[in-house]
């Protein structure tokens, strides 16, 4: 149960203490208890909105959202942040996309782009709350970690010696595999055809764009592919 508690800490604010540093392997096969980690999200999530049945619905969906952000201690919101700053600043150069990407300072296009992004996440929420919809909440954070998960076996890994190289070279890739199938007629059986459609053709859009502009990924974008493939199945569901 090693990687799972491994990808536990990486992916959550929650407080998890591994016994000493994992090795590669561990670290790699932690990937594939990504899903599992979106599981437990969508499980609070979803007991949240359960205890909060009664209340106002605006602050009902507002308490969802700060929940939401929590639990992943904002992770994914810094790479979303960064890389639109990069996207930005760039101006479509490898190098200077990487190097912003790299400072720890937030510029307008990443305060404008995290403010739309969870604005319209509220609203979605608010949306499906209003229409009694209670599997987004579980099935958008499974989605958006498995999406990773399909990033990191597919698309290489441009910062050499970081952490994401470890979790790339040593990912069971067949395992992998089955384990999209998997997440895949889920996704197909709760969220329909055509919103798993839509978050299949964001996750080629984004993942062509990686590879464009950089040559494949980093983990500040596979981040930003996490948030806006929760925003989009939300968008989907409540539409």
């Amino acid at each position: 149960m090693l990687p799972f508690w491994i990808a536990l800490q990486f992916l959550s604010s929650l407080p998890v203490r591994l016994p000493g540093m994992p090795s590669p392997q561990d670290s790699g096969r932690s990937l594939l208890f990504y899903p599992a980690v979106g599981l437990l999200f969508g499980v609070l999530l979803w007991a949240a909105s359960a205890l909060l049945a009664g209340t106002p619905v605006l602050l009902h969906a507002a308490l969802l959202l700060t929940l939401w952000v929590v639990l992943s201690g904002g992770l994914h919101l810094d790479g979303l942040a960064d890389s639109a700053d990069a996207w930005l600043g760039g101006f479509g150069d490898r190098e200077r996309t990487l190097l912003i990407m790299k400072d720890p300072r937030s510029g307008p296009m990443a305060v404008v782009t995290l403010m739309l992004v969870l604005l319209l996440k509220f609203c979605a929420l608010l949306a499906l709350l209003e229409q009694g919809q209670q599997a987004a909440l579980m099935l958008a954070p499974i989605l958006g970690r498995a999406a990773m998960l399909g990033l990191f076996m597919t698309t290489p890994y441009v910062r050499a010696g970081g952490l994401g190289q470890a979790l790339a070279d040593h990912l069971p890739r067949r395992a992998g595999a089955w384990l999209l199938a998997g997440v895949a007629l889920v996704s197909l059986a709760f969220c329909g055809v055509w919103i798993s459609l839509l978050v299949l053709a964001g996750f080629v859009a984004l993942r062509r764009q990686m590879i464009k502009r950089l040559g494949g990924t980093t983990g500040d974008t596979a981040g930003a592919m996490l948030e806006l493939l929760e925003l989009l199945l939300l968008l989907g569901a409540a539409l």
